[in-house]
């Protein structure tokens, strides 16, 4: 009987990776979905399952070793073939530099740039000798350039827009497409309605991103044949200056 075929998303929050998840499920992929705590991913795997698919939740700290390890060897021994891998944990904070501690920006950089290799390099080797999948790296504004009071998420990005490239040139020719969307846009969330009253006023004029919308170029990186493999895709809307 062939194994299942299996997608993790690493950070499947309410809004992007939670619509990425069930994106994917559509396809018929098993969803492995991870935070730090896993009750908070029950509603998403719950509606997964409502919607025909098959979830997985994981309460699992990403910048953790012990614990990527033993996440990846548990899903490719006990759920299915791992061919696709998220890594969508955001990390944004804001701080002026002289407010910038030395704890928010080693945090920040653990949860951009050290889960993001840990879980690239657990993917790679899970795909490695099967030749094929899909490591997608969530980016942001902030891979492409610093900004004014974003020291550490900017550096934590860059750090993650390097891992990737590197990451492309060394598997592209092994199988395994690595990409880095830059998601250049306030998303349509609960923190951007709460906090950016003004900014999700420009919703009804598709001013900010849908996070549906996201999944579904995620999805298309996934089927992409290997001739015209896309590395960097911006996305961003219509409106926004860049």
């Amino acid at each position: 009987m062939p194994k299942a075929q299996v997608a993790i998303v690493i950070g499947a929050g309410d809004a992007t990776g939670g619509a990425i998840a069930r994106r994917f499920a559509r396809e018929g992929f098993t969803l492995c979905i991870t935070r730090r705590q896993a009750d908070a991913l029950q509603p998403l795997a719950e509606q997964i399952r409502a919607e025909g698919g098959q979830a997985h939740a994981f309460g699992c700290d990403a910048r953790r070793e012990e614990q990527m390890v033993e996440l990846f060897e548990h899903i490719e021994r006990d759920i299915g073939e791992i061919a696709v891998v998220v890594f969508n944990i955001g990390a944004n904070v804001r701080f002026g530099i002289t407010e910038t501690t030395e704890r928010v920006y080693r945090k920040v950089w653990e949860m951009a740039a050290l889960a993001g290799f840990l879980s690239g390099r657990e993917a790679a080797k899970a795909m490695l000798p099967r030749g094929r999948g899909t490591i997608i790296f969530t980016g942001a504004t902030a891979s492409l350039r610093g900004g004014n009071g974003f020291a550490a998420f900017a550096s934590a990005k860059f750090a993650l827009r390097a891992l990737a490239q590197s990451m492309a040139r060394e598997l592209g020719p092994q199988g395994i497409h690595v990409a880095h969307p830059i998601i250049d846009g306030a998303i349509d969330t609960a923190f951007i309605r709460d906090n950016f009253p003004e900014r999700y006023a420009l919703k009804d004029q598709a001013g900010i991103l849908d996070p549906e919308h996201i999944a579904e170029q995620y999805w298309q990186l996934h089927c992409q044949p290997r001739d015209c493999w896309t590395h960097e895709l911006d996305l961003r809307p219509w409106m926004e200056t860049f």
